[in-house]
C-alpha cells in the first residue's frame, strides 16, 4: 500500500524546490519524440533491419531506439560493453545462445561482456526498444572484430541520414 495521497484534481500542483534557480540555470527539460518520421525517420540498418533513434547522452554514452527487423534475420554476433534493456514491441526475437524467446511486452536484460547474436524467426519480422549504455562491438563470422558502435556511431547513423534526405535534426533526441 502506498503512503501517497489519493487525488482527483487536474491541476498542476506548485512542488517547492531549494534548487530551482540551479535547475533553471543548469537543468534540461525533458524530452518528447512522436510518432511522427518528421520526429525520428527509420534509418535502414543493414537490408532488413532500420533503427528509430529516441535518445543519445554523449555525456554516459547511452543511447535508446527501436530496432526494427522487417522478416525474419540476423543482427550479427556483438558484445556489450555497458548494461542493455529491451521490451519486446512486435514479433518476437531471442539470441542463438539463449533459450528463452522474447515477445510483445517482455522485458530483457542484457550484462557487459556478453556476446549474443539477435535473430528473429518472424515472417512479419520484429520490433524492440532498446536503452543501451556503453559500445557494442561486432563480429564477422570467424569470431574477428568488425566495428564498434557507440552513442557517437549512432548519432552519425542519425544525422547523416537526415542530412542526405533533407530531414531537420530533431534536437529532443539530444539529452
Amino acid at each position: 500500500m502506498s503512503n501517497a495521497p489519493a487525488s482527483t484534481a487536474y491541476r498542476i500542483v506548485e512542488v517547492p524546490e531549494p534548487m530551482k534557480a540551479m535547475q533553471d540555470r543548469f537543468g534540461r527539460e525533458g524530452s518528447y519524440v512522436g510518432l511522427s518520421e518528421a520526429e525520428s525517420p527509420w534509418v535502414p540498418f543493414g537490408d532488413n533491419a532500420a533503427i528509430r533513434h529516441l535518445a543519445f547522452d554523449v555525456r554516459n554514452n547511452v543511447y535508446c531506439n527501436i530496432l526494427w527487423i522487417k522478416g525474419p534475420g540476423v543482427i550479427g554476433t556483438h558484445r556489450h560493453r555497458g548494461m542493455v534493456w529491451a521490451v519486446g514491441m512486435e514479433g518476437t526475437f531471442r539470441y542463438l545462445e539463449y533459450d528463452w524467446v522474447c515477445g510483445p511486452g517482455e522485458f530483457i536484460t542484457e550484462m557487459p561482456g556478453q556476446a549474443h547474436t539477435l535473430v528473429t524467426d518472424e515472417p512479419n519480422g520484429m520490433k524492440a526498444l532498446f536503452w543501451m549504455q556503453g559500445a557494442n562491438e561486432f563480429f564477422d563470422e570467424q569470431g574477428e572484430w568488425a566495428e564498434t558502435l557507440d552513442v557517437f556511431w549512432f548519432i552519425n547513423h542519425y544525422v547523416t541520414y537526415c542530412e542526405a534526405h533533407g530531414i531537420p535534426i530533431n534536437e529532443q533526441l539530444f539529452l
